[in-house]
Formats: structure tokens, sequence, C-alpha cells
């Protein structure tokens, strides 16, 4: 039995922002509507998607009536690309509406009592402004509604695509012709994979069957004017490898550092896989302030460069450092927060899960000549034990620095039980964070509080806070 299309609401008037790329409206029951891709001031018509008691979800079919703040997006691929979903908004919006959601998610998650929130730090660059982004060789490009539209009963054939995965779709991909992410050479790099490979003929990889050759290619551009690109096939091929290879390196101006990485798994990740070094030293390097920082295929580095050095000085101007402190670096990664906070420490303690972050951190050290940072592998609530401290001394502050589910609750009973001075939280996820600061609400005041757009024309926002001992 055929299910019932439910019928569309028509006329909708978006009324305010709520969070998370999604906008709210009411329904003509008092019901709460939460609308993707709207701005307030958009009339529209909704297809509902989720209905529950008090509230529902609903997709826009129409925009009636555009909201004064709309504006025209700049790409070409808005509206089916995964990224950039707010280019019909104004920076100046977008900025304001990621105060707001801080705003509104410490005050109804965190339920704790808040100073007065400093103005948010807006992005230098709105554009270009990642060092980081990785393209998908795919055989089945997405399609439009539009073309399924036009084509009719017509069986469309089957075309490869590199690009970003279209939302939601793990087997299709938007055919991306120009990314305002990331500057040169990036495009240059898609036209000619693209080109090279229609030419040789070399097969994409199907999500569906697991085969075929091209797969992924990362780039990363740093501000020092390296280059690295690692270019991920799906199983050896010698003789087309390096004629590909080759390609690159003579037609893409500037190239520091070539790599290649055979996955032959099911899934994308090469974490565990040999990443093979085909031309140069084998990494990069990019600077925050005078520090340099050794960034290898599978570093973790912040991928908006000149807002992460902004984020890190507002994580040392809440850390208050005199130069007499033990500060503790938790979730440390590659050692970066630690090592730009490091002229004001005693002394720094990096703690960090993944062994081969705390490998990259060491040598961060060492590169920045810093022999009072210091980096351990393991699980902070293990390694923060009363010997611990014992032998590197208690902490006088604390950075924590977690991903996006926010902190282990068996961490937060653990910072309970240290009560260090100073806690400096810095979230990707201010929802995670103000269900910690809950918790942390028991023993520690939240004094400061920064939000800082690291990602323009997207709803992700992060926030610094700084926790004080509560007397």
């Amino acid at each position: 039995m055929a299910r019932k299309k439910k019928q569309p609401v028509n006329n909708v008037l978006v009324t305010a922002y709520a969070a998370e790329g999604k906008s709210i409206a009411t329904l003509e029951d008092g019901k709460v509507l939460f609308v993707e891709n709207a701005i307030p001031g958009d009339v529209v018509n909704v297809r509902i998607t989720k209905q529950k008691k008090s509230w529902a979800e609903g997709k826009i079919l129409d925009v009636v009536t555009p909201s004064a703040d709309r504006i025209t997006p700049f790409c070409e691929h808005f509206g089916i690309c995964g990224g950039c979903k707010w280019q019909m908004l104004p920076y100046e919006k977008q900025i304001q509406y990621k105060q707001q959601q801080v705003l509104d998610q410490l005050t109804r998650i965190g339920h704790v009592q808040l100073p007065e929130m400093t103005p948010i730090s807006s992005s230098p660059l709105q554009q270009y402004y990642r060092n980081k982004l990785e393209f998908t060789f795919c055989t089945h490009r997405y399609r439009t509604n539009e073309e399924l539209k036009a084509a009719g009963d017509e069986i469309l054939p089957i075309e490869p695509a590199l690009g970003f995965h279209a939302p939601g779709l793990f087997d299709k991909v938007v055919d991306i012709h120009r990314c305002y992410l990331q500057a040169e050479p990036t495009n240059l790099l898609l036209t000619t994979l693209r080109e090279y490979a229609i030419k040789h003929n070399l097969p994409y990889y199907d999500y569906r069957t697991h085969t075929g050759w091209l797969r992924n290619i990362v780039l990363r551009v740093a501000r020092t004017g390296e280059i690295l690109i690692n270019l991920v096939l799906q199983h050896e091929d010698k003789k087309k490898r390096i004629a590909l290879l080759d390609h690159i390196l003579a037609t893409i101006p500037g190239i520091t550092t070539l790599h290649y990485t055979i996955n032959p798994k099911v899934n994308d990740s090469i974490h565990d896989l040999e990443v093979h070094c085909y031309y140069g030293k084998g990494y990069i390097e990019e600077t925050l302030e005078d520090f340099r920082f050794k960034i290898s295929p599978k570093s973790f580095f912040q991928t908006n460069t000149y807002q992460g050095e902004n984020l890190y000085r507002i994580t040392r101007d809440f850390a208050g450092l005199t130069g007499n402190e033990t500060l503790y670096d938790l979730y440390c990664g590659t050692g970066s927060i630690g090592i730009f906070c490091s002229k004001g420490a005693k002394k720094v303690i990096g703690i960090e899960v993944i062994e081969d972050a705390i490998a990259d951190a060491k040598e961060n050290a060492a590169m920045n000549g810093l022999d009072h940072c210091l980096f351990y592998a393991g699980d902070a609530t293990a390694i923060c034990t009363d010997e611990f401290f014992e032998t590197h001394g208690r902490p006088d502050v604390i950075i924590t620095d977690p991903p996006r589910a926010g902190m282990h609750e068996k961490l937060v009973q653990q910072l309970l039980k240290i009560r260090a001075p100073k806690v400096v939280y810095v979230s990707c996820n201010p929802a995670t964070q103000a269900r910690d600061l809950q918790l942390l609400d028991e023993a520690y005041a939240v004094t400061r509080v920064q939000p800082v757009d690291m990602f323009p024309h997207t709803h992700h926002i992060e926030n610094v806070v700084l926790l004080e001992l509560k007397a």
C-alpha cells in the first residue's frame, strides 16, 4: 500500500533563528516548527518531516517571499553541495545568529550564571579560509531535482564526479568545478585531475560495488607557501600511479610534498594506512605567531589558520599566565595550544589519547626549542593521578579542547577533584560545552565567554569559556 503523501504547509512566516542552521516558525495550532535553510523574515512553503507533541521539523519546498536579509549566494554549487549553507545570509547576520546560539545554549542547557558575553570574534577571511580540503572521486554524479524532472521518463547515463559527497548520500558526489573554501591551486588541481582521468580513462571509485581506482585527493595549503597533496587510490597500479603523480607535479605549481596512499578498505579513513612520500620532505610547516608546526598527512591542525591564531590568543588571554604556572593541556592533539601558550608558562603538560598526535606534539616542541613542554599519550582520567602530580606538579591552569561530543563525564569529575584555580574550556560545540559547564558549576564559576567564528557560511561555532574556582 502506497504511503500517503503529506500535504505541504504553505505561507509559513519564519520568525527567529534557533541553532545548528535551523530557524523557527509557528504553525496554526501553536506548535513550534524548526525549518532548515530558512532565515528570519522568510515566508516559505514547508514539507513536514517530523512530528512531535509540541514541535515539528520541516524542509523548505519554496521561498514564497524572501527575507529582506537574503542575498544572492556567490557559489554555483550552493543548495546542492553540503558546505557553505549560509551563503544566502550576510556575514554580519551570520555572526549575530552564532553569538545568539552560544548564549541560548549556555543559558538553556547549562543553567549557569554567565558574565556579559564578549562580542564574537569574526573570521578575517570569509572565503578561501581553509588550509585543508578533501575531495572524493565517485562513479555516480549527484543529479539535482531539476535535472531529474527535465529528464522525465528518460534513463539518464551514469556520470563520474570529483567533489564533495551529496548531503546524506554515501554513494553520490556533487561535481565541484570551483570551490571558494581554499585558495589556489585547489581549483586548478580539480580541473587537472578531471581532465587527466577522462583522457586516460582512469576509473573513479564506486561506493556501491567498492571497485574503481581513484578514491580521494587531500590538499593542504599553508600560509608559509608550502603545499601538501595526498592522492588516495583503491589499489596499486605502479605504472598508472607514477604517470599520474608526475603529471600532478608537472602541472600544479608550488607543490612541496606529494604523497600517495593505497586504501583497499570499504571506508575512506586512512589513519591506519601507510602514507607513501613520492616527492618532497614528507610534511609541510605552518606558523602561528612565531611558532612553527610540522603538518604531516595525518596530522590535525586548525583548518582556518588565521582564525585559529585568534582562537589561541583568546585562550592564552583567558589563561592569564604570568610565567609561574604549570599548564595542563587536555585533548592536546599535536600540541598546538600548549605550545602557543608556552612562553607564559613555567611548564606545559599535554595529554592526548592518540599516540601519533603525541609524537607530532613532541616534534613540534623540539622544532620550537621548548624543553619545558612535555607530552603524554593516554586517557587524562588515568594519567592525572596524585603520583603524576607529585612528579610534574599540580595544574595551576587547565586548558581543555575536547571533540564535538564534549568531555567524558569521568574527566569532568576528575577536574572537580583536581580543583585547578582556572580552567579554560575551548569547544567546537556549545551545546555539549553547556552540558559540561552545568556539571562543573559545583566548583567553578563562569567568568568569561568568547565565541569565535572559525567557519564562515556554516552554522558551526567555537566558544571559549574561562572557569574560576569558587571561593
